[in-house]
């Protein structure tokens, strides 16, 4: 891992992300140069009887999705087995030889070559795929993986959007067009062959892996795998999910740019060109929305602008009267049209929300052995509902609906799948209301955050002032937390249905409740052992006054006969007073907006500690000196 860097952008300058970049740019912008000028081709220039030009995109689409399904199971066994590296170089060189064979097939005019070279360029992508997500887990660390991710699907739209423009400008030049599509494609994949050479030593993750050439059991046995880690495994349906949504739009796109919009090709590609830009954007800002951590609250508000946006769209396009086809400019003049661009810009925003810190998740807590094969995995599945996507419209569109009707009908449905999938994965929903609270509630500050450690067992330690102490710390930390709470904290409206998504174990003293007392600690202490992290607030209960508390002897009984488990103070500072702490008459929620919006709350985080040197009054002593800390 190297060290930190100020944003995102910074990456491009460091040999350990740039050639991967560009490398990744250049092969997206090649695949769509070659597709989508070898479309129009076929389309608008070439006369075939047994390809009409209304099933080009559709016989084009396939085959290159088709390796996906065919091949993404044995792609990511060779991603975990090879050096990822090397394995993008020998990818980059295959992408020339294909390209070679297309510069042939179009000057030649040959379809079934260039038919197939579609096919090999799927099975390039399905190649580097795996690869590609499985390379930055093991150059950027956790706190970059989110810019990392958002600065890869930025610049994959942005090489789409690219390369199809070329691909359509070059194409259609007089005569020569082919010839100088087959020459741009060339230099493209020599290109990213040049950049891939720059790639720094990728070691394998299981050098000792066989192969299973068979492409259905490595399928089920990859997804059976993700499926033993529930919040990876609904991640990658997330993902699939949304790849089935975009699917809808990018597919309709001309179609509803020269039926509904009436506008000209260029119009249809406008539109293109304000959905990658949208999808660029609102990848950029996962890095600058999360603070640099794998922020999967980030999901649930690209779910809902996503709905909205695509609802809202379907008012936008409706009883737009017709007209002879419209030139951008002509367009653009008309002051409905911007109502509909601005609907797709933040649609495809929000889309970048929701699928930056999905895939984030994915490559930080799949294990590392097996992480290529659980994105293989994931691509199939996303082939897969990219194909069903592409059924269920067809039928939509055969069985009389408007386009406009399709994209209000995928907009309701992505709010019902939201909706499922943040009560079956209450962590989504969780970090959603923690991501609100210290955004707008609160200003939340985060000293030494690194400490909070992003793998292993930890008992964290802190001072409990409010009934959101638990939210805040979910906030603050890259993954879950198992909190030990008062049982009382269960019956309280709202925020007990909370603690029982996020798995919080009750509590009760241990004279009044022996039980509950012994059954906390039991299930606590299993939470350590498999290697997760638990939090304990051992003053016993919400401060009445304000003040630090003695702290009782809990935490020791939680980490006895476990000597490794590192102890982590924490003090949360300054949310004395709020809204959410007891101040009136040691009441708390009495006074909505006690202290107004943004009121400033701080976290800070101490050294770990060994189990040997911990003790009750030595914990307290480290916590009030945070809080001094806080206060001067």
């Amino acid at each position: 891992m190297s060290t930190e860097h100020p944003n995102q952008f910074a990456l491009l300058g460091q040999r350990r992300f740039a050639p991967f970049f560009w490398t990744q740019f250049l092969g997206a912008a090649n695949d769509n140069v070659f597709k989508f000028a070898f479309t129009l081709m076929v389309t608008y220039q070439l006369q075939l009887d047994w390809m009409p030009p209304s099933h080009a995109g559709l016989v084009i689409g396939a085959l290159f999705i088709l390796p996906f399904v065919l091949f993404s199971a044995t792609s990511g066994q060779l991603a975990d087995k090879h050096d990822k590296a090397r394995l993008m170089q020998l990818v980059k060189s295959l992408e020339i030889a294909i390209m070679a064979l297309a510069a042939w097939g179009f000057y030649a005019s040959h379809v079934p070559t260039l038919l197939a070279c579609v096919f090999l360029m799927g099975l390039h992508s399905t190649l580097f795929g795996p690869v590609k997500y499985a390379y930055m887990p093991q150059h950027l660390n956790e706190r970059e993986l989110t810019g990392g991710n958002g600065m890869v699907e930025m610049g994959t739209f942005v090489a789409i959007l690219l390369g199809q423009l070329a691909g359509g400008i070059l194409v259609d030049t007089p005569v020569v067009g082919p010839h100088h599509v087959a020459w741009a494609c060339l230099v493209l994949a020599v290109l990213g062959r040049v950049t891939a050479q720059a790639l720094p030593h990728s070691p394998s993750t299981d050098p000792g892996l066989v192969i299973n050439w068979n492409p259905v059991s490595e399928t089920w046995r990859n997804l059976k795998l993700a499926h033993g880690q529930l919040a990876v495994f609904r991640s990658l349906l997330g993902i699939s999910w949304m790849w089935f949504f975009g699917a809808v739009f990018l597919a309709n796109f001309p179609a509803f740019a020269k039926e509904v919009l009436h506008g000209s090709p260029q119009v249809a590609s406008l539109l293109l060109a304000v959905f990658s830009i949208g999808i660029g954007i609102g990848s950029l800002m996962c890095e600058m929305l999360s603070k640099r951590q794998v922020e999967i609250g980030l999901v649930p508000l690209g779910a809902l602008g996503m709905s909205v946006f695509a609802i809202d769209l379907y008012f936008a396009a409706s009883g737009l009267p017709a007209s002879a086809p419209y030139s951008v400019s002509a367009f653009l003049a008309v002051t409905a049209h911007w109502r509909v661009l601005a609907d797709l810009a933040l649609l495809a925003l929000f889309a970048g929300l929701y699928s930056v810190p999905m895939y984030a998740l994915i490559q930080l807590r799949a294990q590392p052995t097996h992480r290529a094969r659980i994105i293989a995995a994931n691509n199939i599945l996303n082939a897969l509902f990219m194909i069903a996507s592409s059924i269920i419209a067809g039928a939509m569109l055969s069985a009389g609906l408007t386009i406009p009707q399709i994209f209000l009908a995928v907009g309701i449905a992505n709010a019902v799948v939201g909706i499922y999938i943040f009560l079956i994965v209450p962590e989504y929903l969780l970090r959603f209301v923690a991501f609100v609270l210290t955004r707008l509630v609160y200003r939340f500050k985060i000293v030494n955050d690194q400490r909070i450690p992003t793998t292993g067992p930890a008992v964290l330690v802190c001072n409990h002032v409010s009934f959101v102490d638990a939210v805040l710390l979910m906030a603050a930390s890259p993954r879950p937390i198992r909190f030990l709470m008062d049982a009382q904290i269960f019956k309280t409206p709202v925020l007990g249905w909370m603690f029982k998504l996020a798995k919080a174990i009750p509590i009760a003293p241990a004279k009044t409740d022996p039980a509950t007392y012994e059954a906390a600690f039991t299930a606590a202490r299993a939470v350590l052992e498999d290697g997760e992290m638990v939090c304990i607030f051992p003053e016993g209960g919400i401060t009445r006054d304000g003040t630090l508390q003695p702290f009782k002897g809990g935490v020791m009984k939680l980490i006895e006969d476990l000597p490794d488990v590192p102890v982590i103070p924490m003090a949360l500072g300054n949310l004395w007073g709020s809204y959410f702490s007891r101040v009136e008459g040691g009441k708390a929620m009495v006074k909505p907006l006690r202290r107004g919006f943004w009121s400033p709350v701080s976290l800070k985080v101490d050294e770990p500690m060994k189990p040997a040197q911990v003790s009750p009054e030595v914990l307290r002593e480290r916590v009030a000196s945070l809080l001094m800390a806080s206060s001067t």
